[in-house]
């Protein structure tokens, strides 16, 4: 009885947010006041209240542009706890700017759509990428393609790496800088979380997302970690794929740095 009046309470903060930041975020799209970026901002720290989600920040966004961060991936909270963090877009696949609701909130924030089976399109997807960091956006990679258990990291994907250098081949900088960033649910309800109660805050694959979205809203109270290492410098010379181990390989080692010590 009790979950179900917070889950009550929880979706009326959230509708009611929405509806009162909706048309500002239309008018910061369409006439650029105010930032396009900070409303989204406000939106996920009201949705991270509700549901019940504390975050701990380690380190900090750098200050250099063009900036592409680079994360692993656990769950659509991720989304909700980095965009409340600080001021973002993200990479997403295609088929969510078809989902009801999450699809007009990612398009509302401006979000970049791509389709990571099409290898043929990479190229012209890592373009777009490239553009909006050279405009100033600041985007987030979910480097491993798709969410994991939240014990492990898969294998990062180079591709979208190449945004990158995309960004500095057109001529519009003449470095972008990729900064490591380790996503970490640590606590549930003050309590250390387990490896096997890790599925309380993952959200693998093609799972429905309704019965999860439902389970923390009843539940709540949950710690998230957000890691950030050193920004990596990317020039003309840069390799790619090498970009790709060497942040793979920060962010595996924050992730366990903040599993084994957290905040």
């Amino acid at each position: 009885m009790i979950g179900r009046i917070r889950s009550f309470f929880a979706l009326l903060m959230v509708a009611a947010a929405t509806i009162v930041l909706a048309p500002v975020q239309w008018c910061a799209l369409y006439f650029g006041f105010p930032r396009p970026s900070l409303v989204p901002s406000l939106w996920h720290r009201l949705a991270l209240r509700a549901l019940g989600i504390r975050i701990h920040v380690t380190g900090r966004m750098t200050s250099h542009r063009p900036l592409l961060i680079a994360a692993n991936h656990i769950s659509w909270t991720d989304i909700v706890a980095l965009g409340a963090a600080a001021e973002v877009s993200f990479i997403a696949k295609s088929e969510l700017a078809g989902w009801p609701v999450a699809g007009w909130l990612a398009r509302m924030q401006q979000t970049v759509f791509v389709e990571r089976e099409r290898k043929r399109k990479s190229g012209v997807q890592a373009s777009e990428v490239g553009r909006r960091l050279c405009r100033g956006d600041v985007i987030v990679l979910f480097a491993e393609g798709s969410t994991s258990d939240g014990n492990t990291l898969m294998p990062f994907k180079s591709t979208l790496f190449g945004a990158a250098k995309m960004a500095i081949e057109e001529g519009a900088t003449d470095r972008v800088f990729v900064q490591p960033l380790a996503i970490a649910y640590t606590r549930f309800h003050g309590m250390p979380i387990q490896r096997l109660h890790m599925r309380r805050a993952a959200w693998i694959g093609d799972a429905d997302l309704v019965p999860h979205v439902a389970a923390l809203l009843k539940e709540g109270a949950m710690d998230v970690e957000l890691r950030f290492g050193e920004p990596v410098e990317v020039t003309a010379s840069t390799n790619r794929k090498h970009l790709s181990l060497q942040v793979e390989a920060e962010v595996r080692r924050l992730h366990a740095e903040a599993v084994r010590k957290p905040a």
